[in-house]
């Protein structure tokens, strides 16, 4: 939502109004149930029995950036602006990012959320 700028009164659909967004330690990310190892990710190499799978699990000791990006791209619009949009995202494995002059704003997001059972 920060992404897109849905939270702006100035939303419009149509256009890139939203804010650059930095996510920092993305080695760090917890996925819920028996997300790590049940779910896949699945590329094709072009070649027959080239399909290739690997557990979230797998991919986070590879390239955890990838993981968020891949969760992000998949929630924004599938069109240019959809492209334009994840221009805006920077993700970084660790706490380091090179974005210190824009004076980033540190925003909290509630990522634990209680269920009721």
């Amino acid at each position: 939502m920060i992404l897109r700028g849905k939270r702006k009164a100035c939303f419009t659909p149509h256009s890139d109004c939203g804010d650059n967004v930095i996510i920092i330690n993305a080695e760090k990310v917890v996925l819920t149930g028996n997300k790590m190892t049940q779910k896949y990710y699945m590329r094709y190499t072009g070649y027959p029995g080239g399909q290739r799978t690997r557990t979230v699990a797998e991919q986070l000791k590879r390239k955890p950036i990838f993981v968020l990006e891949h969760a992000v791209r998949g929630m924004l619009p599938k069109n240019r602006l959809g492209d334009a949009i994840f221009r805006n995202l920077y993700v970084y494995e660790g706490p380091n990012h090179n974005h210190e002059a824009q004076k980033p704003e540190e925003l909290k997001i509630n990522t634990h959320k209680q269920y009721n059972k």
